[in-house]
Parts: structure tokens; C-alpha cells; sequence
């Protein structure tokens, strides 16, 4: 197969409400007015399209993130970081039982244009599947426009930390307006008085004042590097829009309000736990889990996150544990 081959993305004519359908590998992807319809050889599944755009949105921004990214409990992605499983039911045992589950390996880029081209010809204009309901206009109805510049945005990768020289700067009023919810956080910056000669080295900034301006919700972005320790914080409102299932430990820090978090065992997802964070609190989601929030007022939350490459097979092979720590 030729890397056009490789990379091509099959896109059918519009149907009657305009929109095209996507097919990949032996999955067919397809929209009308309310709903996502996806199908393969031994079965469909029906999801409420502005779900399925958001859950679509985070797995593309995120690269495929770590681990698994179930869009409900029927479909979702695995990230083998070069290649990705692309399944349905493979992590429901109802359809396990019944053999109607189905699994699909893809390279990397190739599900990723895929993706791409289905968020960009499904977001109707007004839409952001990046935003909280209360900010952003209904997913719903025959095709009208699109939203790319929304659909596009650039996550956030620092590569030592935001507001050091040369990396990702200080939001400011003219590029990121403070939030509704976030009115009465404070704005001001820290003064640094470096000695001669670090002025380079030294940096500091307001991260509540930072992450007070987010326009995104749900999207974790990396404001701090130190080797393979990655500080990844973000804002939630609503619902996380997928379902993550862990292949490493992550570190939740409540920086404020609230989040309720469902967690359940990562490959049957039997319900495992209900954990309550509130401003303060700090939990450890452990690598054989999966897990979902709900945050009723838009809240700030750091997940703390180990960025090796080699944790993964690591923690399959039982050569690192799927906890953090013994107590």
C-alpha cells in the first residue's frame, strides 16, 4: 500500500441533509440532524451527534491522548503512539459475548485525516465542540456551514513553561477575555527579581489567572515540562465528553469548585468507584481504570501526568504497578 493509500481519506457524496459520509477501513461513518450512525461488519451503534463531535474533538486534539478514549462505552480509540486501534465493543462485554464487537488497526495519520475531515464537515457553523453548552450554538440540523477555525485550535504544548522567553506566552486580555465563571480570580502577575545573568532562567506566572482565560473546556494543555513530569491543567464545565481509559497513573489536583468522577475497571467498565474532588483535594487515577467527570460549575483541575514513553508496556508486561503508590 502506498503512503497515499495510507493516508487517503474516503469521503462520500452529501446525503439529503448534506453531510458526507466517512468510511475507514470496514467502519462507515455517518450523520443526519440529531445523530452519529456508525456501522461495521457485525454491527451499528447510534450516538446524539453534538457527543460524538465533542468526544471526535478531544481524541484529535489530544493526538489520541494515552491509553484509550471511548466515546461512549461502545466505540472509541487505543493509542499504540505510531498506529491506533480504531474498535467497537471491544471494551463492552455485552457485545464481547455476543461477538458483535470489532476492532481495526490504523497508521496513525491515516485515522487522524480521517477524523479531521468528519469534525470539519460535520461541525455546522456556531458550533464548538470544544466549548460548555451554555457557550456555544446547537449541533443540530441539515448541513450550515462549518466552524474550522474552532475545530483547529492549537493545543497548548509548552515546552519548558508558559511565559518563559520563547515559549507559549502570558494570555492577555487583546488573545483569551477572563471567562463568565471566572470573574473574581485574580489577575496579577508575580514580580521576579532575578540575580545578573538569569534573567533567561527565571520565570513565573498567575496559573489561576492563566486558566481563568481558557476558551476550551475539557483540554488538558502542557504549561510545564521537567523531563517526563508534565503539568497539564485545564478548565471543566458539563461533562468530560469521553470515557479515558489510563495506560499510566494520573494525578487529578483540584485547584477549585468541584468534580464528580465515575470510575470503573478500564476493560469491562463495571463500576469501580464514585470519587467527590473538591478545591484542594488530590486523587490518583490508577492504569487499569477508566474515568469520567462531571463538573456542574466550570472548575480548574491539574492532572499531573508521566510522559515516558516506556510506561505503558511497562505496566502491561507487570514490570511497573497500575497504582501510584502503596500505603
Amino acid at each position: 500500500m502506498t503512503d497515499t493509500a495510507m493516508t487517503e481519506v474516503l469521503a462520500g457524496e452529501p446525503n439529503h441533509h448534506g453531510y458526507r459520509t466517512f468510511q475507514l477501513g470496514e467502519f462507515a461513518f455517518e450523520r443526519d440532524e440529531y445523530f452519529a450512525y456508525v456501522r461495521w461488519p457485525t454491527g451499528t451503534h447510534t450516538m446524539s451527534v453534538d457527543a460524538f463531535l465533542r468526544a471526535a474533538q478531544r481524541d484529535v486534539a489530544w493526538n489520541f491522548f494515552y491509553g484509550t478514549v471511548n466515546f461512549d462505552n461502545v466505540v472509541g480509540t487505543v493509542n499504540h503512539y505510531g498506529n491506533v486501534d480504531l474498535f467497537a465493543g471491544s471494551f463492552n462485554e455485552a457485545y464481547r459475548k455476543a461477538e458483535l464487537d470489532h476492532l481495526e488497526n490504523f497508521p496513525h495519520e491515516q485515522i487522524l485525516g480521517t477524523f479531521r475531515s468528519m469534525l470539519d464537515d460535520w461541525t455546522n457553523e456556531g458550533f464548538d465542540p470544544f466549548a460548555a453548552p451554555e457557550e456555544t450554538r446547537t449541533a443540530w440540523g441539515d448541513k450550515s456551514g462549518n466552524n474550522t477555525e474552532a475545530i483547529t485550535r492549537r493545543r497548548v504544548t509548552a515546552s519548558r513553561m508558559v511565559g518563559v522567553p520563547g515559549d507559549e506566552p502570558i494570555r492577555t486580555d487583546e488573545t483569551h477575555p477572563v471567562n463568565r465563571m471566572f470573574a473574581d480570580v485574580d489577575q496579577s502577575q508575580p514580580e521576579i527579581y532575578a540575580e545578573p545573568g538569569f534573567e533567561d532562567q527565571v520565570c513565573a506566572f498567575n496559573l489561576f489567572g492563566y486558566l481563568s482565560r481558557s476558551d476550551v473546556t475539557w483540554n488538558p494543555s502542557i504549561v510545564s515540562v521537567c523531563k517526563d513530569s508534565l503539568y497539564c491543567p485545564t478548565t471543566e464545565e458539563y461533562i468530560l465528553p469521553i470515557i479515558h481509559g489510563n495506560d499510566r497513573v494520573e494525578w487529578f489536583v483540584q485547584l477549585s469548585d468541584q468534580i464528580e468522577w465515575e470510575v470503573a475497571d478500564k476493560v469491562t467498565g463495571k463500576l469501580r468507584a464514585r470519587v467527590t474532588m473538591k478545591a484542594g483535594d488530590v486523587a490518583a487515577m490508577p492504569a487499569d481504570i477508566r474515568h469520567q467527570g462531571y463538573s456542574p460549575k466550570r472548575s480548574m483541575l491539574l492532572v499531573w501526568e508521566n510522559g515516558s514513553a516506556e510506561l505503558p508496556e511497562l505496566i502491561a508486561t507487570g514490570k511497573a504497578p497500575t497504582y501510584p503508590v502503596d500505603i
